[in-house]
């Protein structure tokens, strides 16, 4: 069964596949739906971060 997890930056539900972008940040895998959410978040990933 793949897991699945919210996208930090725009709240889609993301099921990992070897094809999801991912990144790790601050010791941390985060997943996204999309390389332009993945951009998004590189680009700032304290403001998607915070509250977590």
């Amino acid at each position: 069964m793949a897991t699945k997890a919210t996208d930090p930056v725009c709240g889609m539900t993301v099921e990992e596949s070897p094809t999801t972008p991912r990144i790790s940040y601050q010791g941390r895998p985060y997943l996204f739906c999309s390389d332009a959410c993945k951009e998004r978040f590189t680009a700032d990933p304290d403001r998607y971060t915070e509250n977590q």
